[in-house]
């Protein structure tokens, strides 16, 4: 019997819930203080285990192991890409993903609108944002204005004084827009594209920062941070859709090119401008967090499935599929 299992962290309470809706026992592994979230208060997890990777009894559970962004931070990629147990998606994706080198020759090899980078900070022309490389929630971005305003950040927030150590981050024009994140899934038992759901984050503390007035935030000189507290739904402009649609395909054509693949679930993260063009910064090439505002399913799976599809579900059941099949050797790794 395969079982489903990830870390309990994340997007867990949806991936456990839809593996559940579609017949499969579940599996929650991680620290001994979240247990009664997934055993009691939300009762999704058929099993619990300590730890942040349990290898030994999740393979005698015959379990897959669904990748969170929670599961990679913790274990490493270089951990993750050894471990036995079957992983659902493309671990060549990983170093793809989290080096933002590697991810912006992918994003232009799909021909998407990217931001500007700067690989000189003393190039810095106008505002520009600054991300380390990997997945981190937004944890430790800043904006910077010039040159002198990007040292004095860099060394403030993350430790970095000289060039040497820029290739821990990457400097991206701010494109001025609203941030859309629209959720994918690639079904490569189906061979078809799905749009699953769209949101919006909420960040400490820029969000909170409009609450106050502006000339008391010159007086608190309180400096921009980026990080992720919770996501907000949001349904797009239909006329939009198409070019949210056409930039996950190309996204998964070039993938297909550069990495053998890209199959499950997956975020384009970026902004509309005034100008109504989808301008891309990143890619979350697995589950992202903002798919926990649909785990009842988004305006899109219904028109697609006429049923409760959250993207948790939505990778069950192509696991399921692909067993009924004897394909699931075709989807993990």
């Amino acid at each position: 019997m395969v079982r489903i299992a990830t870390y309990a962290s994340h997007s867990a309470l949806q991936i456990l819930k839809g593996a559940k809706d579609e017949g499969f026992e579940t599996i929650a592994f991680g620290k001994s203080r979240v247990k009664p979230l997934y055993t009691k208060y939300f009762p999704v997890a058929d099993y619990f285990i300590e730890g942040t990777y349990p290898e030994e009894k999740l393979i005698e559970l015959n379990a897959i192991v669904i990748p969170t962004g929670s599961f990679v931070a913790h274990l490493g990629i270089e951990l993750v890409e050894r471990m036995r147990v079957p992983y659902f998606g493309n671990k060549k994706v990983l170093r793809w993903e989290s080096d933002r080198s590697l991810e912006r020759k992918w994003l232009e090899k799909a021909k998407l609108r990217l931001p500007k980078v700067y690989d000189d900070p003393d190039d810095i022309d106008k505002p520009v944002i600054v991300k380390p490389h990997g997945a981190k929630g937004g944890k430790d971005y800043f904006l910077a204005k010039d040159p002198q305003d990007f040292w004095a950040k860099a060394e403030k927030f993350l430790g970095i004084r000289n060039k040497e150590q820029l290739k821990e981050v990457q400097i991206q024009e701010y494109v001025v827009g609203i941030p859309v994140y629209p959720h994918y899934f690639y079904s490569k038992v189906r061979e078809e594209l799905e749009l699953m759901s769209i949101d919006r984050r909420y960040e400490s503390n820029v969000d909170a920062i409009g609450r106050i007035p502006a000339k008391d935030q010159l007086d608190l000189n309180i400096e921009i941070t980026y990080t992720v507290i919770g996501n907000i739904p949001i349904v797009l402009r239909e006329s939009l859709l198409m070019d949210v649609i056409e930039a996950g395909e190309r996204t998964v054509k070039a993938a297909e090119e550069l990495m053998g693949g890209l199959w499950g679930p997956f975020c384009l993260e970026g902004v509309f401008t005034p100008e109504m063009e989808f301008v891309v910064f990143e890619i979350s090439a697995r589950i992202v967090a903002g798919t926990n505002s649909f785990v009842h399913g988004s305006p899109y799976t219904w028109l697609k499935y006429d049923e409760p599809m959250s993207t948790g579900r939505r990778i069950a059941r192509e696991i399921r599929e692909a067993i009924e099949i004897g394909r699931i050797e075709e989807i993990v790794t």
